[in-house]
């Protein structure tokens, strides 16, 4: 009896295909027969609602099968099937908790059908299946609905942006989350949120702000998740768009040429040509493009001081967190993140690391690396030095294991990094010592710290451990301390060298003509006059600018001419006075000569024009600027400015000094050697020549006579020894002019 019954089945659901087949082939014809199938559907589904939990296997795969057929060709009859999908919603809202598995499934499998034909849409298919995500308990349901909904997200997303459905679910995440902060449930906003930044489908504020509110709640697993984004989420965000740019398919088209230049023309090879053309040309314009990374998740925050404010007094300073040590380290990570990359002030943040700061601390290298981490140039020296001195005291020392040492100099050094004036002299000289330990971490984070101090503080070091260049420097006045909260004036390359050059041209002028080296002449400024209408980049090579004209504006004087032209342009009566100063005028001049070089360098760039000889001038000595920064003693300046906010600092970034002078143990000496063998040692030869067979090109007529056999090479090496002086003179020649036609074919030009 069961085998006639599912015989009897079978028969029906290849009924069912075949009339789904002729239907989509011409519906008008067969809608009768669909009329009568869709009125069985509506008796099946009756019978179902009347018990969904004890309906009878044999109905339940009707219905099943039903559903699946009226599904496929709902879009044809949409006036039969303007019920359908209403009642599907019914059916999985109310009774997805009884209902059997596969027809649940092929229920949420028939409204994803649905909306892909566009008899419903997306905003009607999410409203239904978020609902059932957040609270069915079965696991299976959970991930299909999942799946399904951010499936249909990035459909609804893939030509162009669908901000409407958007800013819709986004407002149902970021209540969900608020209405209620202890409920597991928020972390599906979390994982769709996540999900969806990285496939870089949601990119704006509001997705930062619903992993903002996930990071504040009390729900300990929803806490883990929005804090692993801000601190995870640009990574993943740019290995998956990494990954989507190396799936594509390289094209060579030098060797789609040379094939369509040799073989047969056909129209197939021509269009495969075309085709290969415009996805170079694609990818080029895609790597010209913007990068879509320019912002990360951190960047977005809308109050990046309250949100760092709000973490931290909530799940690490209070008392009543009950979050486990490694997810407080977690959260603190990112405090410090967030106070180090926008320079916030969190006071209260630096006493509460005190206590976390002993060897015998778990995880204190995590400790070391957040303290570095939130630090910054606005952070007060006098929080700072109980903290450096804790270190100092704890971990460096002779009695301290080598490690322990090597992990506190370099947790200083970064720390001093991003605040030089939290050192004092007296600590820093002391520290410098272990420079000489025999413990080869000791000793590199020891002069690591060395090094910093001769960049950014030379003058807290003993003479003898400056340097050459910190001893110059500070005895030239390039190196000045630096003041708390004092910041760097944005200038232009090679500006002050371009402002040395204009008065040295200049001054030689005027020797030249005879005349005082501090003055001006009418036939110099007619000289420049002439050389701005009759400028030619190529042919002028050292132009001296000046001779501006003074516009004057009622009530206020708009200066765009060099000081020596307003000496000359002063009246006689001017110049007599200036001549007879009394001594007080000549320490006022003597004062204003000593004015900072950064007042005469922001007057250049704002009061005067540059002519265009001034322009190519500067971009020489730019040129010039950076073949000196290549010089090995500005390699460390380099690498200093090269540490970017952005960059987070990690327990191994602590921790890497002390790996220096620990031996490797058996074990690690044992991997070590499998994993030599593992890899396929190959000459550079012949790695070339893999890579030239797996690109698909020949060898070279050389390579290939290097494997024929010694007979068929004799007669040719005979004919050589046999050639007179002239042969070989041709030969030579025509080599000569191959090349510089760039081969037999004459490919140049």
């Amino acid at each position: 009896m069961g085998k006639r019954k599912v015989g009897a089945l079978e028969k029906v659901d290849a009924d069912l295909s075949n009339l789904q087949y002729k239907i989509r082939r011409d519906p008008p014809s067969y809608r009768d027969d669909f009329q009568n199938q869709y009125n069985q559907y509506e008796t099946f589904r009756e019978l179902f609602l009347q018990n969904p939990s004890s309906a009878d296997d044999s109905g339940v795969v009707s219905l099943r099968d039903l559903i699946d057929f009226v599904s496929h060709v709902a879009d044809c009859y949409s006036n039969i099937t303007a019920k359908f999908p209403d009642d599907l919603i019914q059916i999985l809202s109310l009774h997805h908790e009884d209902l059997d598995p596969e027809l649940r499934d092929k229920i949420v499998g028939s409204l994803v059908l649905l909306r892909n034909k566009d008899v419903i849409d997306s905003s009607t298919l999410l409203n239904t299946l978020f609902p059932i995500l957040v609270s069915t308990p079965s696991k299976n349901l959970r991930a299909l609905l999942f799946t399904k909904i951010l499936s249909d997200l990035r459909s609804s997303n893939a030509k162009s942006t669908n901000h409407k459905l958007n800013r819709t679910i986004q407002t149902v995440l970021y209540n969900l989350l608020t209405s209620d902060r202890e409920s597991p449930k928020g972390i599906w906003a979390v994982k769709i949120t996540r999900e969806l930044w990285k496939r870089q489908i949601w990119t704006d504020v509001k997705a930062v702000e619903i992993m903002k509110e996930a990071s504040l709640a009390d729900n300990e697993k929803v806490v883990t998740g929005g804090v692993r984004f801000f601190l995870g989420g640009d990574k993943e965000r740019e290995e998956a768009a990494e990954e989507s740019s190396d799936g594509e398919d390289d094209v060579d088209m030098s060797k789609l040429r040379h094939q369509v230049g040799i073989n047969k023309k056909t129209k197939k090879k021509e269009r495969d040509l075309k085709k290969a053309a415009a996805t170079v040309k694609r990818k080029e314009k895609k790597k010209n493009a913007p990068h879509p990374l320019n912002f990360s998740a951190l960047h977005l925050l809308h109050d990046p001081q309250g949100f760092a404010e709000t973490l931290f007094s909530k799940h690490v300073q209070n008392s009543k967190s009950k979050l486990p040590l490694d997810l407080k380290i977690l959260v603190l990570n990112l405090v410090s993140r967030l106070v180090g990359l926008h320079k916030l002030t969190v006071i209260s943040l630096y006493s509460y690391f005190l206590k976390y700061l002993t060897p015998r601390q778990a995880s204190v290298t995590s400790f070391l690396a957040c303290l570095a981490q939130a630090t910054h140039n606005f952070v007060p020296p006098d929080v700072l030095e109980p903290l450096v001195q804790k270190i100092a005291n704890e971990f460096v020392s002779e009695a301290a294991a080598a490690e322990v040492a090597a992990a506190g100099l370099n947790a200083i050094r970064e720390i001093c990094v991003r605040q030089p004036l939290a050192m004092t002299d007296t600590l820093l000289q002391d520290l410098v010592m272990y420079r000489k330990s025999k413990d080869k971490g000791t000793m590199m984070a020891a002069k690591g710290l060395l090094s910093l101090y001769r960049e950014v503080g030379a003058e807290l070091l003993k003479k003898r451990d400056r340097g050459k260049d910190a001893t110059m420097g500070l005895r030239v006045g390039d190196m000045k301390e630096r003041r708390f909260g004092e910041e760097e004036a944005g200038e232009i390359e090679g500006l002050e060298m371009l402002e040395k050059w204009k008065e040295e041209e200049r001054r030689k002028k005027r020797e030249a003509l005879g005349l005082p080296p501090d003055l001006a002449t009418d036939e110099e400024e007619e000289d420049e006059a002439a050389d701005w209408r009759n400028w030619n980049v190529e042919s002028d090579d050292s132009y001296d600018s000046g001779g501006w004209i003074n516009v004057e504006s009622d009530g206020e004087d708009i200066n765009i001419s060099d000081s020596e032209d307003e000496k000359e342009k002063e009246p006689p009566s001017k110049k007599a006075r200036l001549s007879s100063e009394t001594p007080t005028d000549d320490k006022e001049n003597k004062h204003k000569s000593e004015e900072p070089e950064i007042k005469r360098i922001s007057k250049l760039m704002t009061t005067t024009i540059l002519t265009p000889a001034d322009l190519a001038k500067l971009r020489e000595f730019q040129t010039a600027a950076s073949v000196k920064s290549n010089m090995a003693s500005h390699k460390r300046q380099q690498a200093l400015a090269a540490a970017h906010l952005d960059d987070a600092i990690t327990a191994e970034t602590i921790e890497a000094p002390g790996l220096l002078g620990k031996k490797s143990t058996k074990e690690e000496k044992i991997a070590m050697a499998k994993a030599d063998r593992e890899d396929n040692h190959q000459s550079t030869t012949a790695k070339r020549k893999e890579k030239k067979a797996a690109e698909g090109k020949s060898t070279t007529n050389k390579e290939k006579a290097r494997k024929k056999n010694f007979l068929m090479t004799l007669g040719k090496a005979k004919g050589k020894q046999k050639r007179s002086l002239v042969d070989v003179r041709k030969t030579l020649k025509g080599h000569i002019d191959r090349q510089k036609r760039g081969g037999k074919r004459g490919n140049i030009g």
